[in-house]
């Protein structure tokens, strides 16, 4: 998923922040992640990676959603975006209607 952040009329265009899924592939495209591949393999090289879950910013690492995920093989980069989208919208829901965030949503700043 991606958010455009609000427009502070500096730039012609707006840069895109992106969340869950898509932050995710973007980040499995540079690291070149081979295919089939292990949950063992990916946690042991980029489990420390903090991915971003929300337009707010709140962040888990690729460790913590493999877990989550309870798999052991990914066969291709979508059967591994394909697994762990439900995890990464689990944790977008529960953000989203935590009190924090219902505050922080009626504050305008």
């Amino acid at each position: 998923m991606g958010v455009r952040p609000p427009s502070n009329d500096v730039d012609d265009e707006p840069d895109v922040v992106e969340f869950g899924i898509a932050a995710l592939d973007a980040r499995i495209e540079e690291a070149d992640v081979t295919f089939p591949v292990s949950a063992a393999e990916l946690d042991d090289e980029y489990g420390h990676t903090e991915i971003p879950f929300d337009a707010a910013g709140n962040t888990m690492t690729v460790g913590e959603a493999l877990r989550e995920a309870d798999r052991e093989q990914f066969d291709s980069q979508q059967d591994l975006l394909n697994g762990l989208h439900p995890v990464f919208e689990r944790k977008r829901q529960a953000a989203s209607t935590s009190l924090v965030a219902r505050l922080r949503a009626l504050v305008p700043f």
